[in-house]
């Protein structure tokens, strides 16, 4: 293994996890064009959060994934369009369950082992839940470590793990309840106010009706 992983973006994040997903999923169609891979990662199921992002996105995204050693233009056959797969298998030395965790923590941010192994299907048949942590401590174990587990939040019953490959973008149930809630509560006494003035100039015209 590589001794230092690469901290990507969110897009380098997306497009890197989708090239390992379709690898898996759908080889028939892999290595991909710059559409495929737009289309994969801008696809409304299997993704959080849903993306949008553009083709030159994509280009940009793919070039820098390829300075860092991570993606590659794939070459022959009779096609004349641009290819890509991905090279993080090169890079490094995983096991095809270890491989499955990285590419849904990556296309899905944060989960719990129970999600993880549902979630897992297409990528890799774990044969129980205990592999799945069993997984997760491989990739918490190793040098550099590639998974954390995260602090389990206040009513949560399983503890959630992130990759450490760049930051990953927290779902909403998991900001704390009075983050949520404080912009609703700037809204409503914004109104308040509103409400207030508005009676304050009605009082007043009311009174010099009298």
């Amino acid at each position: 293994m590589e001794n230092q992983l690469p901290l990507l973006s969110a897009e380098e994040q997306r497009v890197l996890g989708t090239l390992l997903e379709k690898s898996k999923t759908t080889p028939d169609y892999y290595p991909m064009t710059v559409n495929a891979l737009a289309a994969g990662c801008n696809q409304k199921t299997s993704r959080r959060p849903v993306s949008d992002y553009d083709e030159s996105t994509i280009v940009s995204t793919i070039n820098s994934l390829k300075a860092q050693g991570l993606v590659n233009t794939a070459v022959g056959g009779g096609s004349r369009v641009l290819k890509y797969k991905h090279n993080f298998s090169v890079r490094f030395t995983l096991s095809d369950a270890e491989e499955a965790i990285l590419c849904l923590l990556l296309l899905r941010g944060p989960q719990t082992p129970g999600e993880l192994n549902t979630n897992s299907g297409r990528l890799h048949e774990f044969t129980s839940l205990e592999s799945v942590l069993e997984t997760l401590n491989g990739l918490m174990q190793a040098e550099p470590p590639f998974v954390k587990a995260l602090p389990k939040q206040p009513g949560q019953k399983e503890g959630r793990y992130a990759h450490l490959l760049g930051e990953s973008e927290l779902p909403e149930d998991d900001i704390p309840v009075a983050e949520a809630i404080r912009p609703n509560v700037a809204e409503l006494e914004a109104r308040v106010s509103a409400l207030e003035k508005e009676l304050a100039e009605l009082k007043e015209k009311l009174q010099g009706l009298l």
